[in-house]
């Protein structure tokens, strides 16, 4: 979501660096808030007697958040216009609030796991179960194809649509996405329901 910061710090400053710099605080921003989440679901794996109702507070707690978000779609005045000193906090408290590390969590927890698993998925869960480093490896990875993919779409519309296409075009993804947020919650629910029998 930080991508048309970019966009406007390149739009306002006329050149194509600014839309790089930008790109940094909002990286570091996406990643703290990240680990903030992620990192205390991370220790809660060693709490193994615990898992499966953590789980079902995890499945819950992703639902609850989608239907909030569903819910609730304003967006506060204050964040309509972002200094460039201020993107890593900017980044930070939206990372924090669109759930980032929310949407890791089930890998953690175990929600992504099937019955049937083959030898590459066994491996990989026994990886992302094994420590804390495994969660700041895969935090450092999204953050790094967040920015990646965002970089390019930023740099694409600086370049080539320019400001009057993003103001014409502008459309909110947050319906769609507390909808995806509440289907794999449920999913993972249900999932954990019926295997806990």
């Amino acid at each position: 979501m930080g991508w048309p910061l970019a966009v406007s710090a390149g739009l306002m400053e006329k050149r194509p660096g600014a839309l790089f710099a930008a790109l940094w605080p909002l990286s570091a921003g996406h990643l703290a808030g990240t680990f903030l989440v992620l990192l205390p679901f991370a220790l809660l794996l060693a709490l193994a007697e615990w898992q499966r109702p953590i789980q079902v507070a995890a499945s819950l707690l992703v639902i609850g958040f989608g239907v909030f978000r569903l819910l609730n779609r304003r967006h506060p005045r204050a964040l309509a216009r972002i200094r460039p000193s201020q993107l890593s906090l900017w980044s930070f408290a939206i990372a924090i609030a669109h759930g980032a590390g929310l949407m890791l969590v089930p890998i953690y927890l175990g929600l992504c796991q099937t019955l049937d698993m083959d030898a590459g998925h066994q491996a990989a869960g026994a990886l992302i179960g094994a420590n804390l480093g495994m969660a700041v490896l895969v935090a450092i990875v999204h953050v790094a194809a967040m920015v990646a993919a965002g970089g390019f779409l930023a740099w694409l519309v600086y370049r080539y649509l320019g400001l009057k296409l993003v103001a014409r075009s502008w459309f909110n993804l947050d319906a769609s996405w507390a909808v995806s947020l509440i289907l794999v919650g449920a999913v993972a629910l249900a999932f954990n329901l019926v295997s806990w029998h």
